[in-house]
């Protein structure tokens, strides 16, 4: 794939979590079925996970081959209560998400075909370069829509 269809499928990808997660009605923010995330938990990891995502561009971008990209334990942050997962208002995370997806998305519309190839060590999953993180994070969004969309059904 060309830099600039990277860039129009993030950018799709970004819209349509958007779109789908900006009218969830209050009424079903915290609806979920058997086992899986409401709407609002959905919204709030997402938002962290873009927060990880911006840094994780930018260090792969910046900083020495095989620098460490840093996982985390994503079900222990949902499960934080201080966090506030299953009760803190959607906004912030909204916005948070917005803004670094706008963020990451003027980045990337200035890489070069070079800059595809610069690799981390991820560590969880090892090598890792910025066309897997391009991969990962055009893909994240569209994954947690339709979560999101199962959740308001309460079919999670």
């Amino acid at each position: 794939m060309h830099i600039t269809e990277y860039a129009d499928a993030y950018e799709a990808s970004t819209e349509s979590f958007d779109q789908l997660a900006s009218t969830v009605p209050l009424a079903l923010l915290d609806v979920r079925g058997a086992g899986g995330w409401s709407a609002r938990q959905v919204i709030h990891h997402v938002a962290d996970s873009e927060a990880q995502s911006y840094a994780r561009l930018r260090r792969l971008l910046a900083e020495p081959s095989g620098s460490v990209i840093q996982g985390y334990d994503e079900a222990a942050w949902a499960q934080c209560p201080t966090l506030g997962y299953e009760q803190l208002p959607v906004e912030n995370s909204l916005l948070v998400f917005r803004a670094v997806r706008a963020s990451s998305l003027d980045i990337i519309r200035r890489l070069t075909d070079d800059d595809l190839d610069r690799t981390g060590q991820h560590s969880e999953s090892g090598a890792y370069s910025v066309r897997t993180w391009l991969d990962n994070y055009i893909a994240h969004p569209a994954d947690h829509a339709a979560q999101l969309q199962r959740a308001i059904e309460g079919l999670a």
